[in-house]
């Protein structure tokens, strides 16, 4: 073997322990991230009341907010992971990077679109969340997408409480899909663009779950990262019951 040879090989295997050392030091990362997350809902859990029978949520917003006032919101999703406090701040990539302790954390939390306004007036609210591998944050929103999930109409009612009521929604369309905006959109010019954004949302849906929607409801849309992060994990629900 010639030396230049050597010298390619010496390279291939520097940049190849470079690698795995980079890896390793990202997944550790991740570990450590993934446990402190945990050890914050774990904390602020004990500002959520659940009475089981009566299917009843009651948020103490007044503590939560004193821990972080961006604070909006709790949303639990049945037969999954998916049992959170929602915070919203001025835009959409902060608590991308960033727990509720507002600490740089790669897991991230919870939050809402910052166009919402979560006051009951939203025609359509967004709210998003990481993909994780230990199935916390959205990591089994994905499970919607599975038929024994669909099987189970008891999982179709997403349940979110705000400062302004308690707010029961049903599901009427999951799928997954390559990144888009438009799923996403929270401003409406027309009744009409409205309608067929209703329509267009309803008939992606890969299963029927035999709900009717138009323009009249107001639709809670949940989205997540998938897989390699090249499509997205999408829960559409319409508003049923509101208790102010």
């Amino acid at each position: 073997m010639n030396i230049s040879k050597k010298k390619v090989l010496n390279i291939l295997s520097i940049i190849f322990t470079i690698g795995i050392i980079y890896s390793s030091i990202n997944l550790i990362q991740w570990r450590v991230n993934v446990d402190e997350n945990k050890k914050v809902k774990e904390t602020i859990q004990k500002s959520i009341v659940v009475n089981k029978k009566k299917d009843e949520f009651k948020i103490d917003f007044k503590t939560l907010k004193e821990q972080n006032p961006d604070t909006i919101a709790y949303l639990k999703v049945n037969n999954t992971k998916i049992d959170y406090i929602v915070v919203k701040t001025k835009d959409n990539s902060y608590y991308l990077k960033h727990n509720f302790e507002k600490k740089w954390n790669i897991a991230g939390w919870i939050f809402g679109d910052y166009h919402n306004r979560f006051d009951g007036t939203d025609d359509h609210l967004v709210i998003y969340g990481h993909d994780t591998k230990d199935g916390s944050m959205f990591g089994t929103l994905k499970n919607v997408l599975n038929k024994d999930w669909y099987e189970n109409p008891d999982n179709y009612q997403v349940t979110l409480v705000t400062e302004k009521g308690n707010y029961k929604y049903q599901v009427f369309s999951t799928y997954s899909i390559e990144p888009e905006d438009y799923y996403i959109n929270t401003e409406f010019f027309s009744v009409k663009e409205f309608s067929d954004f209703v329509k267009t949302i309803k008939s992606r849906s890969i299963y029927n779950y035999g709900t009717e929607v138009n323009e009249n409801d107001k639709i809670l849309t949940l989205s997540s990262c998938i897989g390699d992060g090249s499509k997205r994990v999408v829960l559409h629900a319409k508003l049923i019951k509101e208790e102010k």
